[in-house]
């Protein structure tokens, strides 16, 4: 059983992950299409380390985000909207891959719906716009998520030989 000082611990530093990665902007050829590299790397955290920890360092993450301005409340919200479909769809549909590679997806598409009714814009142009963003997170998402599995389990083992005083 995990300790809270270790719970803590890991959930705040996946949260500085989330916090630096949303920094990262891959540009697109037009405006409006940049990819922001936290979405699949938000995706494997809620598969490698469960919607708990997920949802925590999410919060944690954007609470961040709106200390140093660098989000709004209407970011936030969105990203709120991404990781609870994210997160839902892993928990009630299961950790198989094409879950995991569609999640991050379908997670930037209903954020996208929620902006276009809130906004009351076209969403149809929101959408095609993180269309690109899409199909990197979905190519992105197995990898990352592979890479986190292995982190956690290095971890595991190491913790199960580390010797406490």
């Amino acid at each position: 059983m995990q300790s809270r000082v270790s719970w803590v611990a890991e959930v705040g530093m996946l949260a500085a992950l989330i916090t630096i990665t949303s920094t990262f902007k891959l540009p697109g050829l037009l405006p409006g299409t940049e990819f922001q590299l936290s979405a699949p790397l938000a995706t494997a955290i809620c598969v490698v380390f469960g919607f708990g920890k997920y949802i925590t360092a999410g919060v944690l993450s954007s609470v961040v985000g709106l200390m140093l301005g660098t989000q709004s409340l209407l970011n936030v919200f969105i990203a709120m909207v991404f990781r609870v479909t994210v997160g839902m769809l892993v928990v009630l549909l299961g950790r198989s891959w094409p879950v995991i590679v569609l999640a991050g997806p379908i997670g930037s598409a209903i954020g996208r719906l929620v902006l276009g009714g809130m906004i009351g814009k076209a969403v149809i142009p929101l959408l095609l716009a993180a269309l690109p963003g899409m199909i990197y997170t979905a190519l992105l998402t197995c990898p990352v998520t592979a890479l986190l599995q292995r982190v956690k389990e290095q971890r595991e083992k190491v913790m199960r030989h580390v010797v406490q005083r």
